[in-house]
């Protein structure tokens, strides 16, 4: 992989921080889930969300078959964290920006994976748990979904995660495995 590709393919999106990240340097809670089980009215509802996305422990070793990440984040400003309608309504050019960064990810890397805000909203009524999602290859699974803490990897790379009183932070979660990974590994013995 190309990181210096890859960071300057990136300068034409208003992403705010970025860090690279190692897969085992991300926080799992069960208390993240509980949250999504007990205060999310998504939970249960959505392919995007628990239980659909497995359980915590499901999802670290999903994650941790990777062996790379990518954290970054875009701002919205001008939003009313009262209103958690409104504010999600003004996700829709961070979800857009998370599909190009995970195109040039997959154009580097090949396996990629990307993990996003909340709960996805491209259909009005999901299809969970009748029926499978009907657009897989655009729903991105909620990162807090599954179980990771994003406060505490932020904190851990430096990204600021509370950016005013009428800024929403939104943060997305790319893991790619290198192609290459294991002959570099076999080589370097």
């Amino acid at each position: 992989m190309d990181r210096a590709a890859i960071e300057e393919k990136i300068t034409q999106f208003p992403i705010c921080e970025y860090a690279f990240i190692r897969p085992e340097e991300i926080p799992f809670s069960e208390k993240v889930r509980y949250i999504c089980e007990t205060e999310c009215p998504r939970y249960g509802t959505s392919w995007s969300c628990p239980p659909a996305v497995g359980t915590v422990e499901e999802c670290k070793a999903r994650c941790l078959a990777f062996t790379g990440g990518f954290i970054f984040t875009t701002v919205s400003e001008g939003a009313d964290l009262e209103n958690m309608d409104a504010m999600l309504a003004m996700r829709g050019d961070h979800e857009k920006i998370t599909r190009q960064i995970k195109k040039i990810f997959r154009e580097e890397c090949g396996d990629v994976e990307a993990f996003s805000t909340e709960s996805c909203a491209i259909c009005k009524t999901c299809s969970y748990p009748d029926a499978p999602c009907r657009h897989p290859e655009y729903m991105f699974p909620s990162v807090e979904g599954q179980g990771i803490l994003v406060t505490e990897l932020a904190e851990k790379h430096g990204l600021t995660f509370l950016n005013g009183s009428d800024v929403v932070t939104w943060f997305s979660l790319i893991l790619y495995r290198e192609q290459d990974a294991s002959a570099g590994k076999e080589n370097s013995l």
